[in-house]
């Protein structure tokens, strides 16, 4: 997953000139198991990095999602409401949660690469 930041509860942030894509880590979905609902903030709502944004469920548990930097919600995936095992089957991609507009692109530094993600995944094992 080229290109994104990552947080400790495996968010990530792909940014797309002022915008940021937001979902959950492969990883995630991996731990979550079959995901069967996805409750999406609603568009035009200002958050801060660490406010929880969203809610993923699956036959194992509920989990929340947190906003990685400070941002304002663009869009939301409505497809994930019809079809929320897309999360499971391509959460780098169509399994997306959310769009936003990005207040302060310092805040991504604080956040982990891919190298540095791949390394904090191997000291949850």
């Amino acid at each position: 997953m080229a290109g994104e930041h990552f947080t400790n509860d495996h968010e990530y942030v792909r940014v797309e000139g002022d915008e940021g894509v937001v979902g959950i880590s492969n990883y995630a979905q991996e731990q979550l198991g079959d995901v069967v609902f996805v409750e999406l903030p609603e568009t035009g709502k200002a958050f801060k990095r660490g406010d929880q944004v969203a809610v993923v469920e699956s036959v194992k548990a509920a989990s929340e999602i947190y906003m990685p930097v400070d941002g304002e919600v663009i869009a939301v995936n409505s497809d994930l409401e019809g079809e929320p095992a897309t999360v499971n089957s391509d959460p780098a991609g169509a399994g997306w949660f959310f769009r936003i507009r990005i207040a302060d692109k310092a805040q991504l530094g604080e956040l982990m690469d891919d190298a540095a993600y791949s390394e904090f995944l191997k000291t949850l094992e």
